[in-house]
């Protein structure tokens, strides 16, 4: 029973396949190839305007470059303090960035409120002396497991916007917001004000594949220019093309999402009142206490500690290809533990 992370998941049989099936003879390098040339017309249908995508091979290494395109090294990037780029990429927006500081703001669930956004824009509009806000960024889902609907979103790019800013969206589960929502991804990037999106692949079925999405094409040019500065030009970008195109293809992207966010509701009801926050994606936050938690590792149930340390809480996350012999047992225990 592994709840540790949705990165622990095999990649999907129609991944694979797709793989297989670009493996034949030759191919041009470094995105010259024919699927990944299709890329940007892909993405332009799915998000309805003009795109740019750019594949790296890691949500790090998306949120890093787009974070970096939207701030000179004197900058500001305003996030949650639970944001992924602060937690846990080892300062690589602030590395590819050439220095610029990440300001950290509050809000229930990882969720950044408009209100935090406009206080931590004032605190560090102090002229000379202090960095310069010049983006914001927002994951999508939090790493609560949380959701920006398509108003919350919109209402934080605005203010981002009246500032200012650029945004930048951390969709390393976008997969799992837009099924969730059940709204068009446009509603909740572009239409809501965002720049850049790090949309994610790898958490929901791919191998190591991620793409850029540049609303503002404008931008382009300079993260071409920083993607292959920063290594992750790949040689062979037929294979992770091909993966994103597979994944796209009859929403298959939306289909294993949809799966992994039902089976965590499951969970989240077993929970009962353990239950930290309310599911809405694919990942479930308790709080049992330390003796249950070890209880439930003693049942064969792996996943992280949350929280504090001793502090009793535990995340569990959802993989799209998760048994339904591993959420029944898992809700069994959960249910023993009230």
């Amino acid at each position: 029973m592994n709840f540790r992370s949705d990165n622990t998941a095999p990649a999907a049989p129609e991944i694979v396949a797709a793989l297989s099936n670009v493996n034949e003879g030759a191919a041009s390098a470094y995105g010259e190839d024919q699927w990944s040339k299709r890329l940007d017309e892909t993405f332009s249908v799915l998000f309805e305007r003009e795109v740019r995508v750019f594949t790296v091979a890691s949500g790090t290494a998306a949120n890093a470059i787009a974070v970096a395109s939207l701030t000179p090294p004197w900058g500001a990037v305003l996030c949650h303090r639970e944001a992924h780029i602060e937690c846990d990429e080892c300062g690589a927006a602030e590395f590819y960035s050439g220095g610029a500081k990440l300001v950290l703001v509050d809000g229930d669930a990882a969720k950044v409120s408009v209100s935090a956004l406009h206080e931590a824009i004032a605190r560090n509009e102090r002229g000379i002396h202090s960095v310069k806000p010049a983006a914001l960024s927002v994951s999508q889902t939090t790493e609560k497991g949380a959701l920006y609907s398509p108003m919350e979103m919109a209402a934080l790019g605005q203010a981002a916007k009246a500032a200012g800013l650029g945004v930048h969206m951390d969709g390393a589960r976008f997969g799992n917001a837009v099924a969730a929502l059940g709204c068009k991804p446009a509603d909740i990037t572009w239409r809501a004000g965002v720049d850049i999106l790090s949309f994610g692949a790898t958490k929901n079925g791919a191998i190591a594949a991620e793409a850029i999405v540049c609303f503002d094409v404008a931008r382009a040019e300079e993260i071409t220019r920083r993607r292959k500065r920063s290594g992750h030009l790949l040689s062979k970008g037929r294979f992770a093309a091909a993966q994103l195109l597979a994944y796209l293809e009859g929403d298959l992207w939306l289909t294993l999402a949809r799966r992994s966010n039902a089976l965590a509701a499951r969970l989240g009801e077993a929970a009962g009142g353990y239950l930290l926050h309310p599911v809405e994606s694919n990942q479930v936050f308790i709080k049992p206490g330390p003796n249950a938690l070890a209880k439930l590792r003693a049942s064969g149930a792996e996943f992280y500690d949350w929280g504090a340390a001793q502090s009793g809480e535990a995340r569990l996350v959802v993989s799209w290809n998760q048994s339904e012999a591993d959420i029944d047992a898992m809700a069994g225990l959960l249910s023993s533990l009230r």
